[in-house]
Order: C-alpha cells, then structure tokens, then sequence
C-alpha cells in the first residue's frame, strides 16, 4: 500500500518545494542567530547572552519566514535561479532585519505593555530583550544572507561548474562563434545537465575587446578566423554561430573553414522573431541552410516604429500560409498585435501554421484565427471583414509562377487584379486603417503576365487611395516591391536542390541571367518597415543588394556540397522561358526612385494613374475577356494588359 504512495510523494511540486525550504530557512535562521552572537563576543558566550538568544529566537522565525513568504523566495525555481532572484533575496533579508530592530529595539524595549503580562513572563522580556545588542542585526544579516543565497544557489553551482565540469559523458566539444548576448545565452543552455549534446571548450568573436575575457568560465579564444587553427588545437566537433546578424559572405566563410577542418556538426541560431523576449535555446539550433549562406544580409529595421504601427491591432493577413504570408504572420505577432487573422484558400498550409504559431507564441493562440477562403468570393471576404474588423492588412495573396501564369492568364487576372480590387473595395468600406499590397520587381517593364497583374494591382490601390484620399477616409494604400526571395516555394533554389539529389545536371536558363536576391525574413523586416514609411498613395521598392548571376548561384551550390562545377555536376543552359527576361529592374529606370528615412526602402516616382472610373472601365473590359472561353479569352487578356500597362511585351528576351 505504502509502495503506490511513495512515487506521488517524490514527485517535485510547488508545495513540497517550499515545505523544504521553509524547514532550511528555520535551521538556517537558528544558526544565524547563534553564529552571529558568538562573532560578537568572541566566541565565549556568557549564560545571559543564551538566554538572549531563545528568548528572541521565536521572533527571528517568525518575523523571517512571514517577509520570506511576503517577498515569494519560496517560489523561486531552484535549478534556475539568477541575479533577479538573489537581489529579491537581499531585500527580504533588509526588510526582515529592519522589523525585528523596530519590534526588539523600539516596541519591546521601550514599551514593554505591548505584551501582554503572561506573554512578557514567557518570554523573559523584562530581562532579556533590554540587553539586546544592536550589531548582532547586521552580523545575522550578513550571515543569513550569506547562508539563504549559498543554499539557492547549490544546485546551479552543483549541476553548471562541479558537475558539468566533471563529466562529459558523450557530448561533442563546441566552439561558439559569437561572446555577445545570444553566445552567452546558447552557454547557458548548453550548462544545462539535461543537454549532453554539446560541451562549451571556448567562444570566437571578432570584438578585440572580448578576447581573453571569459563568459561563465569559458574563455574567448580569438578572432573567427581562427577557426581552423582553434579547432585543431582544442580537437572541437561542433561549431555553434551565434551571431544572428551576420551576412552571408562572412556566413559562407565561416562555414567553409568549418566544412575544411572536418567538422561535420555546424549549427546556427534562428531567427529570432519575438524581439522583446529574445531567448534562444540549444534545442532552437538549426542547421546552416543554403538560403543563409547564399543570400543573408544585415537588415536593420526601427522596431520601435513598426512595434508603434502593429501594437493592439487586428491585423489581416492574406496568402498566409504561403512564403511570404507566413514570414509576415510569424512577424507581425513579435509586436503583440490585437487579433492576427490568417485568410488562405490552402487549408493544410493554415493547419502547419496553426502548428508552427502554436509552437513560437503559445501566448497568442486565442487571439490567432485561420480563416479559409478565396481572395476572389467578394462575400466571404466580407464575412471574414464583418467579423473581425481589420485596421491592417497585408495582402500577400497572389499568383506568382511566371511560366505558369503565361499558360493561364485569365487565371492570373481574376487572382492578381480581381482579388485585389475586392480587399480594396472592402478595406475602404469597413474603414482598414493600413493597406500593404505585395509586389514585385516584375511589375517593373513587365515582360510577363504574372509582372503585368501585379502592376495593373499596384494601379488599383493607387487609385483606391486617391478615391479614399478624397472621400475624406482614413485607409492608406501602400504598394511594396521586392525581387526574388531565396527558399520560396516556385523559387530556382528549390529546383536547383532536386536536381542536385539527382546528381543533375542543374538547369540554367541563360548564363548572363540576373536576379536580385534576399531571404525571406530580411525581406518582409523590409515589408514591414516599409509599412511603416509609406503614407498612402506610394509604390515601395526594396533595394534586394546586387543582382547575382544564377549560373554563379549555381556553381556556388555545388561547390558548398563539396563537389565541382561541369566535373562532378553539370550546369545546362536550356533558353529563357515564357515571360522571363535576363534582367529584372528593381529601381526603376522607367520611373525613378526618392530615398526614405531607410536605406534600403525607396519610393518610385510613379507613372501612370487612374481614377476609380478608369478602373472601374478597365475592370470591365477583363470581366468581358474572362467571359470568353478557350484561348480566345487568355488572348484578349493578354492584349487588354498591353494596353494599359506601359513597356509590357510578352518578348521573352527583352
């Protein structure tokens, strides 16, 4: 019977824990008190002076654990404790010490009716409590301080220097690439007893006054370009980058000194996306992807003034389980909006992130919705609208595939400019504060349908802005255009990883192609600061960095797989396709571009506009394309887009 109990009874809990440690404070209160008359008289205690001491004993108890209990140590997590814990310690202590002075010094000594006669005989007060000593409050201080803190602390010492320090058991020597906050923080973790998979040997940083220092008894070793030398002295066999702010080419070359001195275990801190609470643990670690090394930038964006527009809000987001809608949700719910609403006609893409915003903002789930539906049903759009009241949106939801789009660009105008008219019309209509359309740098002398849509979509918000603008209304339309993000799905660097499982040859549309290149958490950290700079009535460009040649991206891949270019996998050059042109033209030419308040955010000078009736009449003239059936309407499509968005030619090799 007793066998059952046993388990549940050593089974840690709140309760049990402070029992524990109620029972140590009153041994540890006993001891201080004892300890702290012998200091003051040297060791020879006098009958008086014991007496002294269980007289006032009963007082020390009970004043000490009820400010224990007041100030909560007993609900402090022993494994975790931490300067916030031991300073909330050292104000017990002042506090407690503060109040037997006043109730010994002043109330029992001065007015010793406080005690009720019975009471004052018990305790011996008439003799005792006079010959008090006012110096033994600041020894039992510093002695009870001395002994609560060392207990607290034990098991941290225990597990994190004694422990950790004795064992290694199976875990790999690491080296740790970057001493700031987020270096110090993976060491934390990796102090920890239950993570056996990696042991700290020392940290690489390239801040010369860090070197030499140690951070929890782990010394800075050198500069990151030691890497290689560091590793073979100290015989690592992982290697932990913890510096989230590092661009790709200083990325690329850490990770090759890496790869050259064998080490098969290469680790990177993930992006942190609740900027207000940034906590990273080993068990967050990712491995470097190919998107990191190719295209990472150092993005800096004003979270204060992006945090000021998204803060309480309801925020829309449409596409939202696709590659950019997601990185924008995922953002968006760092600065602690309102309500986030996701809108996507793919319910399994909306079930992952359900999954995946769980997992990083378990805080949120009650304020997080996933609504499917099709940007092109005006009434469930409405619906969703009628329901939740949106202040921002952010309107994500496109197609996007340039060869797929040139097969069906009927398709490409009911989502691209019908869709876009409908969140338009409706975010007017129901009062949406902010309006973020998704664009792209092929909207910029479009020679594809996909570029031409989306372009034709940049026009309806402009002109739904200045509609809005003049109806005296407060939504505010902005257009954002970004080129190419790495890792997207449709994008070439999925193509080029199936290909290379295959052994290739990787496919290369023409080798002077160019793209502009960005990850996709740097691009929508541009997105939303862009957010925040445009008025209204703006078209946005992002500046993606130098355009890189795909057959140089290309060659790189192979090279980071360890094998050669055109030896061990070839590269084909198969022609431009339908739609694409050898160079995209992010900063216009064709308008111009204004400098903002950031360096990576530009305004383009704009060119064409239409009124809302000139809209609503070129509106018109797709419903009557759509109409048609066969390629008879897709032809008319196309044509209708030549004629109102200026520089389109379907010519593939402009």
């Amino acid at each position: 019977m007793l066998k059952q109990y046993i388990p549940s009874l050593l089974y840690p809990s709140l309760f049990k824990r402070s029992i524990f440690f109620i029972l140590l404070d009153i041994l540890i209160i006993i001891l201080s008190l004892y300890f702290s008359f012998l200091l003051r008289f040297e060791f020879a205690l006098a009958d008086e002076y014991k007496r002294l001491i269980v007289t006032s004993l009963p007082f020390f108890i009970i004043i000490k654990v009820a400010t224990f209990l007041v100030f909560r140590m007993y609900r402090i997590t022993w494994r975790y404790v931490g300067l916030r814990d031991l300073s909330n310690i050292v104000r017990a202590v002042l506090v407690s010490e503060s109040l037997l002075m006043f109730l010994i010094i002043v109330l029992l000594r001065e007015f010793p009716g406080f005690l009720s006669p019975e009471l004052a005989n018990f305790v011996s007060v008439n003799i005792a409590i006079k010959g008090f000593p006012r110096s033994i409050f600041f020894i039992d201080g510093a002695v009870s301080l001395l002994l609560l803190s060392g207990l607290r602390i034990s098991k941290r010492v225990f597990i994190e220097v004694l422990y950790k320090n004795g064992k290694t058991g199976d875990s790999r020597r690491t080296i740790i690439v970057g001493a700031g906050n987020t270096g110090e923080m993976i060491l934390r973790d990796m102090l920890r007893p239950e993570v056996s998979d990696f042991y700290p040997i020392g940290f690489l940083d390239d801040d010369n006054s860090k070197i030499g220092t140690y951070i929890h008894g782990i010394k800075v070793f050198s500069r990151t370009e030691k890497l290689k030398a560091v590793i073979r002295k100290y015989k690592v066999e992982a290697v932990i980058i913890a510096i989230p702010s590092l661009n790709y080419k200083t990325l690329r070359r850490i990770y090759g000194d890496a790869k050259e001195a064998q080490i098969s275990t290469i680790k990177i801190v993930p992006r942190i996306y609740d900027f207000q609470k940034p906590i990273v643990n080993i068990k967050d670690l990712e491995d470097i992807s190919m998107e990191d090394l190719i295209g990472r930038q150092v993005v800096e964006v004003d979270y204060k003034e992006i945090e000021h527009l998204l803060k309480d809000k309801v925020i829309l987001v449409t596409g939202a389980g696709g590659s950019i809608g997601s990185e924008i949700v995922m953002q968006v719910c760092a600065f602690r909006p309102q309500k986030v609403i996701l809108f996507d006609i793919d319910e399994t893409a909306l079930h992952n992130m359900h999954i995946r915003l769980a997992r990083k903002f378990p805080y949120l789930k009650r304020d997080i919705y996933f609504m499917t539906g099709d940007i092109r049903d005006e009434e469930r759009v409405e619906e969703v609208f009628r329901e939740f009241i949106p202040q921002i949106v952010f309107h994500a939801a496109a197609y996007k595939h340039v060869p797929m789009m040139e097969s069906n660009p009927k398709e490409a105008v009911k989502v691209n400019i019908f869709g876009t008219y409908i969140f338009t019309k409706i975010s007017v209509s129901y009062g949406v504060g902010k309006f973020i359309m998704i664009s792209t740098d092929k909207a910029v002398r479009p020679t594809s349908v996909m570029g031409a849509t989306k372009r034709i979509a940049e026009y309806i918000c402009n002109s739904a802005n200045s509609q809005n603008k003049a109806d005296n209304g407060k939504t505010k339309f902005v257009s954002v255009r970004f080129g190419n993000v790495l890792g997207s799905r449709g994008s070439v660097l999925p193509l080029f990883f199936e290909q290379l499982k295959h052994g290739g040859p990787l496919t290369v549309t023409h080798k002077d192609v160019q793209r502009y290149f960005m990850t996709i958490p740097e691009a929508v950290s541009l997105v939303l600061q862009a957010s925040v700079i445009g008025n209204g009535g703006e078209v946005l460009a992002l500046d993606m960095g130098e355009p890189v040649r795909i057959v140089e991206l290309a060659e790189e891949l192979i090279r980071i797989h360890g094998l050669q270019p055109y030896k061990d996998v070839d590269i084909e050059f198969i022609g431009l396709r339908q739609g694409e042109k050898l160079f995209e033209e992010t900063l216009a030419a064709e308008e111009g571009v204004i400098a903002s308040k950031h360096e990576k955010v530009f305004i383009a000078k704009g060119s064409e506009k239409y009124s809302k009736e000139e809209i609503e009449g070129i509106l018109d003239e797709f419903r009557s394309a759509l109409s048609i059936v066969s390629e008879s309407g897709n032809n008319a499509a196309r044509e209708l887009l030549k004629k109102y968005v200026k520089y389109y030619t379907s010519c593939c090799n402009k």
